[in-house]
């Protein structure tokens, strides 16, 4: 558990943090800055300042991007300090807030309701009951319209199998599931199997492992998420596994710091196991028989703030799209600068979130790629609202995705 006052008390107040900070650039608040909230949470945490509304606007309108420790000369634990102030937070919340946290709770931590739900809606988007809603504006009258646009096309994927029985020539490796990714994003999860297999690995996927435990930890439940934390250990805790690979970014770096949050040879057993999909591929040699197809196709790269500024990987998704002929990529402005999706922020905080995002669609709109690419369903969902709204069909996907896309058949 962070001394939250020793932690606070490294600052030095040096600013260095500010042009850094996303939501400071939008509202030149010094409240709304990474040096402002770590004084607000020293305030709290001392009792010379109590909980206000004023107080926890600041403090929830944090993305948690952690940009600021990239560059902070103090070694401020920055994400862990706005964790644990969330969490006193928390605890003083409303009963209305709780219930709905709860609510959300429920759907990502169990497997049968999210698969309820992603079946539900792809019924909403086939029977056409989602284009009579838009059409009819009862989406806008209900408050419930942005909400709705995050909602991708949803294609039929390829089952995942329990047990991937491949001609497996190498390894075996774990893939990481996640919850949220279940419902929205099946497609990667199947791309990224039949990659692996076609690599020659034994690929399993653990039916004990739930949420990652990113959205209860930076939503101010630090039990929740140590209750998740637990089980996946737990689950994943095979022998025989060479590598746990995660597909987002986003659990991805949750996955990356389960040794700090728990004690244990289990816990850094599965830190040292744990790779992001693209950076893993990267590091292994390919099969020469393996080919890719050519792609004359301009992509753009995102880079998710969980993957720049937490598992610091940008460059492993970039080198792996070059392998494909013919391609053009480029990499989006400002990458560093977060996309406004961090996690449940783009709902929570929809005026905010927009408003980092409409930086991003601006610069597509100016580059015209054919695909966008990110390494998180989170940020993928958010800019591929955004597209949309825009009315720029530019479709979104994650890199493994596209690479699966071109493997030459036989």
């Amino acid at each position: 558990m962070i001394d939250i006052l020793e932690a606070a008390d490294r600052c030095v107040l040096c600013g260095m943090c500010l042009p850094h900070c996303p939501t400071y650039g939008k509202t030149r608040n010094e409240a709304d800055s990474p040096r402002g909230r770590i004084s607000l949470i020293r305030a709290l945490d001392s009792g010379s300042l109590t909980n206000s509304d004023a107080l926890t606007s600041h403090l929830d309108g944090c993305l948690t991007c952690r940009a600021c420790e990239a560059v902070c000369p103090a070694a401020v634990p920055y994400g862990a300090l706005i964790d644990a102030a969330r969490a006193t937070l928390q605890r003083q919340r409303t009963d209305r807030f709780k219930l709905v946290r709860n609510a959300a709770d429920i759907l990502i931590t169990r497997r049968w309701l999210r698969r309820l739900v992603r079946w539900l809606l792809v019924g909403y988007q086939r029977l056409g009951i989602q284009k009579v809603t838009r059409m009819s504006g009862l989406l806008k009258l209900a408050g419930l319209a942005r909400t709705e646009s995050l909602l991708p096309e949803l294609q039929p994927a390829a089952r995942t199998r329990a047990n991937g029985r491949g001609q497996h020539t190498r390894s075996t490796v774990a893939l990481f599931t996640g919850c949220v990714a279940e419902i929205f994003d099946c497609t990667t999860m199947a791309a990224s199997q039949r990659l692996l297999e076609r690599l020659g690995f034994n690929v399993l996927l653990p039916s004990g492992q739930t949420c990652c435990g990113a959205l209860h930890q930076h939503d101010g439940a630090p039990e929740k998420a140590l209750a998740l934390m637990q089980q996946n250990i737990k689950a994943f805790d095979q022998s025989g596994i060479e590598a746990v690979v995660s597909t987002a970014s986003g659990c991805g770096a949750q996955l990356a710091e389960y040794a700090t949050y728990l004690d244990g040879e289990p816990a850094q057993r599965f830190t040292s196991r744990h790779k992001d999909i693209c950076h893993f591929l990267i590091e292994k040699p390919w099969p020469r028989e393996l080919k890719l197809k050519p792609l004359a196709a301009k992509v753009a790269v995102h880079s998710p703030c969980s993957l720049t500024h937490v598992l610091k990987q940008t460059a492993p998704p970039l080198k792996l799209l070059a392998r494909i002929p013919g391609i053009e990529l480029f990499e989006l402005s400002d990458n560093a600068r977060c996309c406004g999706a961090a996690g449940s922020y783009m709902l929570r905080h929809p005026r905010m979130a927009d408003a980092l995002l409409a930086d991003k669609i601006e610069y597509v709109r100016g580059q015209q790629p054919d695909i966008l690419v990110t390494s998180n369903i989170g940020c993928a969902l958010h800019l591929g609202a955004g597209l949309r709204r825009a009315n720029l069909a530019v479709p979104v996907m994650h890199p493994v995705t596209l690479l699966e896309q071109q493997v030459v058949d036989g």
